[in-house]
C-alpha cells in the first residue's frame, strides 16, 4: 500500500472548512461528508429515493419482527406449555439456548450465499451496511434493532392471550402464519442491495487524524490504495435508468453468478474475525446484554406466575408492556442522541469521526444495567411490589437496545467493508453466549436462590459495562494495529466481487 496510513474506521465525516471535493449530505447537515461515496448510477442503494429506502427498511422491520416473533413466542407460555407437556422449564430454556446456538452457527453456511449470490434471496441483517450513510446508519441501525427487540418483547404479550383464548399450541401456529404472510411480501417488496463498485475517492484522515484538502477522485486510488476511508465510487453505469419492477424482483444478479466462487473462505472469514479485537468486543457487547435480558426472560414466568403475584399467562404477558416503553425510549436515544453525539464530537476533532465516539451513549448502562437486575432478582426474592418487578422489566429493555444498537454500529463503523462477514461474527459470539445462559439459568437460580443469583448477575453485568471504557481509549490502537489484516481482507473481498 502506497500513500498516507489509514486506519479502519477513522472517517473524515465533518468538513468544517468546505474545501473537500466529496459529496455532502443536503439541507443543515450540508458539512457533513456522505461516506461511504455514492456513484451516479440510480440503482446505487446509496442513491435511492427516500421511498426506495423506506420501502427497504419497512421489508427489514417485517422480516426481523416475524423472526424475532418465532423465536420468542414461548416465553411466556413456558407454564402452560411444561403442564401439557411434561417438559421442565430447565429443559425448555435449555431448547431455547440449542435454539440460539443453531441461529448463530447457521449464519456460516447462510450468510456467504447471501454475499456471494445476493441478499434477495437469502437476506441477513448486513443490508444496513450497504444502504445508508456514516451519519444516516445509526438511526436505522437502530430501527432494526426496534423491531428486533420488540418482536422479542411483544411475542410473549400476544402468545399469553392466544395461549387462554386457543391454547398454546396455536401460539406456533400463529407464528407460523405471520411468517407465511411476511415471506409473501417479501417476494413482492424486498429489493437486493449487493452493489459492486470498483473505482475509489480519497479525501479521508491518515492514522494521525489529519484529513486533506482539496482531494481529487481521479488520483485518489493511487494515493489511498484499499483505505478504509478511500471508499469505491463507481461500477461505470452513471445516467442509467433504474430498473424496472420486474427486474427487482429477480431472485439473482448475472453479474454476481460471473464472480469467482469463495463460500469456504466467506465460512471461514467469520472466525479469523475472531482475532480481531473490536469485532471480538463488539460481540461480547452485544451478547451480554442479550444475556441479561435472557435470565430475566428466563425467569420472568417462574416469579410472576407463583405466589406473591400469581400472574395468569395473558397478565404475564402484559407486564412484557413494560421492556417495550425501555425499548422506545432507548431507540430514541441511540438514534437521534447518538447521531448527535458523533457528529458533535467529530467537529469538536476537526470533522474527523472515530468509531469509538458512538461508544459513550453505553455510560447509563453502568447503573441501569446492574440496577435493573438487583430490583429484578432481589425484588422478587423480598415479594416486592409487582410493580417494582415491572420497572425492572422497563430498564432492562432499555439497556438491551443500547446494547444492540452500538454493538452493531461499532463493528459497522469500524469495519465497514468487512461487515457482512464481521457480523457473522458478532452473531456467532453473542448466540453462543445466549445458549450458554439458557443451558445454565434454571440450575443457576434454582441453585443459589433469587437474591444471591441476580446480586452476581448485576457485578458481573457491572464488570461488562466496564469494559467499553477500555475500548474508548485503546480502540483506535487496536484498529491501527489491525490495518495489514483489514487490508489484505478487504482486497479479496474487492478483487472476488465481493465488497458492496
Amino acid at each position: 500500500m502506497t500513500g498516507a496510513e489509514v486506519v479502519p474506521g477513522t472517517i473524515h465525516l465533518v468538513d468544517l472548512e468546505g474545501t473537500l471535493r466529496v459529496k455532502h449530505a443536503s439541507g443543515s447537515q450540508q458539512d457533513v461528508v456522505l461516506d461511504p461515496a455514492p456513484s451516479d448510477d440510480p440503482d446505487d442503494p446509496l442513491n435511492w429515493s427516500a421511498k426506495r429506502k423506506l420501502l427497504l427498511t419497512t421489508s427489514i422491520s417485517l422480516y426481523t419482527f416475524a423472526i424475532g416473533i418465532a423465536s420468542a413466542a414461548t416465553y411466556s407460555v413456558y407454564d402452560a406449555i411444561e403442564k401439557d407437556t411434561g417438559l421442565t422449564l430447565d429443559e425448555l430454556n435449555r431448547g431455547t439456548g440449542y435454539m440460539f446456538l443453531l441461529f448463530g452457527w447457521g449464519c456460516l453456511f447462510w450468510q456467504p450465499l447471501a454475499v456471494q449470490y445476493g441478499k434477495r434471496p437469502i437476506y441477513l441483517i448486513s443490508t444496513l451496511a450497504t444502504t445508508y450513510f456514516t451519519h444516516e446508519r445509526g438511526t436505522y441501525i437502530a430501527v432494526y434493532g426496534f423491531f428486533l427487540a420488540a418482536s422479542n418483547f411483544l411475542a410473549p404479550l400476544f402468545a399469553g392471550f392466544i395461549n387462554d383464548g386457543q391454547g398454546w399450541k396455536w401460539v406456533l401456529y400463529w407464528c407460523a402464519i405471520l411468517s407465511g404472510a411476511s415471506f409473501i411480501f417479501l417476494f413482492f417488496s424486498l429489493e437486493e442491495t449487493n452493489y459492486h463498485r470498483k473505482v475509489l475517492r480519497g479525501g479521508q484522515p491518515t492514522s494521525n487524524g489529519e484529513g486533506g484538502s482539496q482531494i481529487d477522485v481521479s488520483d485518489s486510488f493511487e494515493k489511498n490504495g484499499l483505505g478504509s476511508s478511500a471508499e469505491r465510487v463507481e461500477e461505470g453505469r452513471p445516467g442509467e435508468k433504474t430498473k424496472s419492477y420486474y427486474d427487482k424482483l429477480k431472485l439473482f444478479d448475472k453479474q454476481a453468478l460471473r464472480y469467482p466462487k469463495r463460500l469456504k473462505s466467506m465460512a471461514i472469514r467469520p472466525l479469523i474475525f475472531l482475532t480481531f479485537p473490536v469485532i471480538l468486543y463488539a460481540g461480547f457487547s452485544y451478547g451480554s446484554y442479550i444475556v441479561w435480558f435472557n435470565v430475566l426472560n428466563g425467569t420472568t414466568s417462574l416469579i410472576l406466575s407463583e405466589k406473591p403475584y400469581v400472574f395468569t399467562t395473558s397478565i404475564v404477558g402484559l407486564a412484557y408492556i413494560a421492556p417495550f416503553l425501555g425499548l422506545t425510549i432507548g431507540t430514541l436515544y441511540t438514534s437521534q442522541v447518538g447521531n448527535w453525539v458523533i457528529l458533535e464530537l467529530a467537529r469538536r476533532n476537526r470533522g474527523i469521526m472515530q468509531s469509538e465516539y458512538r461508544l459513550w451513549l453505553f455510560t447509563p448502562s453502568v447503573l441501569l444495567l446492574p440496577g435493573g437486575l438487583i430490583l429484578w432478582g432481589v425484588g422478587a426474592a423480598h415479594h416486592v411490589h409487582w410493580f417494582g418487578l415491572v420497572f425492572a422489566m422497563g430498564l432492562m429493555g432499555f439497556t438491551n437496545i443500547v446494547g444492540l444498537q452500538l454493538s452493531v454500529s461499532y463493528c459497522i463503523d469500524s469495519y465497514r467493508e468487512l461487515s457482512a462477514e464481521a457480523l457473522v461474527t458478532v452473531i456467532l459470539v453473542r448466540n453462543t453466549m445466549s445458549f450458554a445462559m439458557g443451558y445454565g439459568i434454571t440450575p443457576w437460580v434454582t441453585d443459589m436462590g433469587l437474591q444471591n443469583a441476580f446480586v452476581v448477575a448485576a457485578f458481573a453485568s457491572l464488570a461488562q459495562v466496564l469494559t467499553v471504557f477500555v475500548f474508548i481509549r485503546y480502540g483506535q490502537d487496536m484498529r491501527r494495529a489491525s490495518i495489514g489484516r483489514y487490508e489484505r481482507y478487504k482486497e479479496e473481498m474487492v478483487v472476488t466481487g465481493l465488497a458492496h
